[in-house]
């Protein structure tokens, strides 16, 4: 299993500048430690620093040696796909073959009215824009879109957040899926993975593409302090997006609720993390997980402990483990 971060980079009293030097000294720690993948959200808001996650990874990629690179996501319907492409492909030469796109609609809705498209259009957008970029991938060179990539092909994965319509789409075109999980019993989830690779198969794609699944977490030296700290970040980030959405205030018996072993959020001491990466494997043998720290604004030293424990502890072992299971 791959195992890697993602991160929006949230900005809470920080300056862009300094927010986007302590993402890429994160992103240089993964790295360091051999964690495999590293993903960066884009947004176009005040409380988050990356608009242009192309732009981040081509700075990181001058900075890492062998960390897979990604997107987390690119909202592709307010986005030109030979743009993207274009930019995809530069950060995947800069990096020697890394890159990866993370294709999906998005969960804020900022990019529609700033780049000048209608909110009616939010699906329809997205087949179009994703049929163009699939078809661009295969025939840049044809098309005259440069530069080519090192990757012969550019890895696009789709984000899915909670549709089966979504997810029937990135088996039926062979493309791997992220499942994002952020809220409610895993276990509920299980029918998407399914879903996906059942689309596959139909689609003639056996054995079929990837999954990931990727979560909200932290990880601290002990389980107290794992939850003590990121409590006030999360409830800080998620009754903010409440007040826009209608969300109710999030309380400390539904977090804790949610760091159990069957809840979604990855809060807790190293040792919960590997018992629920592999407790939620045996549920839908995903081939990646991503883990999203900073649900709010952290401190800086608090992330790169975490992604610390992250690469020492909690990656080793959930390796051995597989290994010992037979699974790759």
């Amino acid at each position: 299993m791959e195992l890697g971060v993602y991160s929006f980079a949230e900005v809470d009293g920080q300056s862009p500048a300094d927010r986007l030097r302590d993402l890429l000294e994160e992103i240089a720690l993964a790295d360091e430690l051999g964690l495999d993948v590293f993903g960066v959200g884009e947004h176009h808001r005040p409380d988050y620093v990356v608009s242009a996650p192309a732009v981040v990874l081509a700075a990181a990629a001058v900075r890492t040696e062998r960390i897979r690179l990604t997107s987390a996501v690119t909202v592709l319907s307010s986005d030109d796909p030979i743009r993207v492409f274009q930019q995809f492909a530069t950060v995947d030469d800069l990096s020697g073959g890394r890159a990866e796109i993370m294709a999906g609609r998005g969960s804020f809705i900022e990019s529609f009215p700033l780049f000048g498209y209608d909110l009616r259009d939010y699906d329809r957008l997205f087949e179009e824009k994703l049929e163009r970029l699939l078809d661009i991938r295969l025939r840049h060179a044809e098309l005259g879109i440069h530069p080519a990539p090192v990757q012969p092909m550019l890895p696009v994965w789709i984000a899915v957040g909670g549709t089966p319509e979504s997810a029937h789409r990135a088996g039926a075109l062979g493309l791997p899926m992220a499942l994002a999980i952020i809220g409610g019993m895993p276990e509920r989830f299980a029918p998407f993975a399914e879903i996906h690779r059942e689309a596959a198969r139909a689609a003639g794609f056996d054995p079929p593409p990837a999954l990931s699944i990727n979560a909200h977490g932290f990880i601290a030296d002990d389980s107290r302090k794992a939850a003590d700290e990121a409590f006030p970040a999360f409830k800080a980030a998620m009754d903010r997006i409440g007040r826009e959405r209608g969300w109710p205030p999030l309380e400390r018996p539904s977090f804790d609720a949610g760091r159990t072993l069957r809840g979604a959020s990855f809060v807790g001491s190293p040792e919960q993390v590997v018992e629920k990466i592999l407790f939620q494997h045996g549920i839908f043998g995903h081939q990646r997980f991503l883990l999203q720290f900073g649900v709010g604004r952290l401190p800086h030293s608090s992330v790169l402990r975490a992604i610390e424990l992250f690469g020492t502890e909690v990656a080793p072992a959930i390796r051995k483990e597989l290994a010992t299971a037979g699974i790759s």
